[in-house]
């Protein structure tokens, strides 16, 4: 049959231009053009994160602390303590954010599991994927709160 697509792929009709385009269902990506073959499958990464929640925070409440009242700028003094044990080897990353993470990855040690592009915020998103293996980021601010990011896979 001739509207047989490689696997991964679905058509559908753009509104604007009012012609067709494929798009990816793995990556969500769209193309004009026919695609020949399977699609791609997004690359997965894998982290832990510390988060540190303040008072302009998304939701300025957590597991820890029914009502974070903390600046921005105690948040990231916080965090930065922290991430300067891990460096120095006087705690490890999975300790610290059990104890102080304000997400609920905290049972975890901070791990957040495996995700695809489109799945985080962007700037936890762009800054994990920027990252080697076993790298420890510097402070990631999002909407959430400051992290401190440990790419893992």
């Amino acid at each position: 049959m001739a509207d047989d697509l490689p696997e991964g792929w679905e058509k559908r009709m753009s509104r604007s231009a009012g012609k067709e385009y494929y798009l990816n269902m793995h990556t969500k990506e769209s193309q004009w053009v026919r695609p020949s073959a399977p699609a791609e499958k997004s690359a997965m990464v894998q982290c832990s994160h510390l988060l540190v929640k303040h008072r302009d925070s998304r939701r300025p409440s957590s597991w820890r602390e029914e009502n974070i009242s903390r600046t921005k700028e105690e948040a990231l003094n916080i965090l930065r303590g922290y991430r300067d044990q891990i460096v120095r080897g006087e705690a490890t990353f999975e300790e610290l954010a059990s104890k102080y993470s304000d997400c609920s990855s905290a049972k975890r040690g901070g791990d957040l599991g495996p995700f695809g592009r489109g799945q985080m915020q962007k700037p936890f998103e762009d800054a994990t994927y920027s990252m080697k293996v076993g790298e420890l980021s510097e402070p990631v601010d999002t909407d959430s709160g400051v992290h401190i990011i440990l790419r893992t896979a």
